[in-house]
């Protein structure tokens, strides 16, 4: 009942502002509103850091989305303070489901991001998957698949870049399409590629 009441108040401010003031007003009331929604969703949703979504080898320990608030850990015992835990105590096993390197894709919320996953090569999946999301070292996933460690840091150096600058194509149509799917981390990211980019040019230049 309230809720219908705020947005039949607000559909009337819409219809009777003319004014830019009465616009403004309009817009801050929408602007709380679409806060309150973000706030309620986080509330129930389990992240995991921006930086390492898009950048997968270079993990920022300063990106707390997804972690415990301080002091928790201290509360709740070790094992439940994993992710999985947490997963499974509020009935979520989607990403127990889709735990393998075939179907990771599955995962991950950014459709364009998951199309690139999802069209890497097996073994390009396999060394991925081993790397970022069980956290393995070349030398463990070598042993994993009777490579040499060499061999997986080239494959996996090979799958990022190729994702990162058909990701960063994607990121600039986006912008350029004034697309609603561009966030912070997207223009992060884009930054730092291009800062990568140009540190290259400008050795092989040297």
């Amino acid at each position: 009942m309230v809720r219908e009441v705020k947005r039949e108040a607000l559909t009337r401010m819409e219809e009777a502002a003319r004014t830019v003031e009465d616009f403004q007003e309009v817009v801050a009331m929408w602007d709380k509103l679409d806060r309150n929604r973000e706030r309620n969703v986080r509330r129930h949703e389990i992240g995991r850091p921006n930086e390492e979504t898009l950048h997968w080898d270079k993990p920022n320990p300063s990106d707390l989305k997804g972690k415990l608030k301080e002091g928790l850990d201290t509360v709740i015992p070790p094992p439940l303070v994993n992710m999985w835990w947490r997963q499974h105590i509020r009935g979520q096993f989607i990403d127990e489901i889709y735990d393998n390197a075939q179907e990771m894709w599955q995962q991950v919320g950014d459709r364009s991001i998951a199309k690139l996953i999802k069209r890497l090569t097996e073994k390009q999946k396999d060394v991925l998957f081993l790397s970022t999301v069980r956290l393995c070292t070349p030398q463990q996933i070598a042993c994993y698949h009777d490579k040499t460690d060499r061999a997986v840091r080239k494959l996996l150096a090979v799958a990022l870049e190729n994702m990162r600058s058909e990701l960063a194509y994607t990121i600039r149509k986006q912008i350029l399409a004034e697309s609603p799917h561009i966030t912070f981390a997207k223009r992060q990211f884009l930054s730092w590629y291009e800062e990568q980019q140009a540190a290259l040019d400008s050795a092989e230049r040297g």
